[in-house]
């Protein structure tokens, strides 16, 4: 028997909760990312998403704002490229004067073994998830440092607990993006700054979760989950809206694992599953 699929964020917590507030949010346009904006946005922030193709944000945007009555302002820009950045962010300000929450989400993945996985397509994983990450922090800086309670939410990874195979580059960029959120911290703290990361398991539906799955595991993968269910985005949404109110006001330099207790079985037949895909020597190159 699988544990209960939970109920609408609107139903537990208070639909003005965010009033006032602006989200910054990387990845924003689609997946996860695009979910946790909507979220943001339905408890009353207005919010700016950033991802490399305007066209797509845009169609985003509309959908968001369609979905929740807010304001989205869509900004193409390269996480890997500062300047990129710096340019969304003084967007932001010169639209909305605010930045208050931002959610670093911006990622690629695939599944390589490692005498597979091409320099460049290393290199590149970790120029996005972690360098992206990083890029995009520096560059709220200030306007989170003047909201005097800023909040800073990295969308990492549960791949890095274990030895997850097939996952040496996304293993080691959110082993980098964790190791950054309890540094920055620290560091951030004295300005008010809280910074947290989720840790997202297996979310039905998603982009990543098509391209994770070995093929021929479908059947056996819900018994490698403590809760014999998939994750949906609404659960990764009940997370961002904990840690980005007060409801975390004295949560920071954490990462909330939210994956119904699949990390910990990765030992089980999903490990299994992978392994047997490893042995068959394939793999995705970038």
């Amino acid at each position: 028997m699988s544990a209960p699929i939970n109920t609408p964020t609107t139903e537990i917590f208070r639909k003005d909760l965010f009033v006032g507030k602006v989200a910054f949010v990387t990845g924003g346009g689609s997946g996860i990312c695009k979910g946790m904006t909507e979220a943001l946005m339905r408890h009353g922030c207005d919010a700016v998403i950033v991802s490399r193709t305007q066209s797509k944000l845009d169609e985003a945007a509309k959908e968001l704002e369609a979905a929740t009555g807010r304001t989205c302002y869509a900004v193409a820009g390269d996480v890997r490229k500062p300047e990129d950045l710096i340019n969304a962010v003084q967007k932001t300000m010169d639209k909305f004067g605010r930045i208050d929450i931002v959610v670093c989400g911006a990622a690629g993945n695939f599944l390589s073994p490692v005498e597979h996985l091409s320099y460049r397509a290393f290199k590149t994983v970790v120029e996005i998830d972690l360098l992206g990450t990083f890029n995009t922090i520096k560059a709220c800086l200030e306007p989170l440092k003047a909201s005097g309670n800023g909040v800073i939410i990295n969308v990492t990874a549960a791949l890095q607990y274990s030895g997850s195979p097939l996952q040496v580059h996304a293993v080691s960029a959110k082993s980098g993006v964790d190791g950054m959120t309890k540094t920055m911290a620290v560091e951030l703290g004295r300005y008010g700054i809280r910074v947290n990361g989720i840790a997202p398991g297996p979310i039905e539906g998603t982009e990543g979760m098509s391209r994770l799955m070995p093929p021929g595991m479908e059947d056996g993968f819900l018994d490698s989950i403590a809760l014999r269910r998939m994750g949906q985005v609404r659960d990764i949404e009940h997370a961002t809206l904990y840690l980005a109110s007060d409801a975390g006001a004295y949560v920071t330099g954490t990462v909330l694992v939210v994956d119904g207790g699949s990390w910990f079985a990765q030992n089980g037949p999903l490990g299994m599953g992978l392994n047997m895909f490893l042995a068959k020597g394939k793999g995705n190159k970038l």
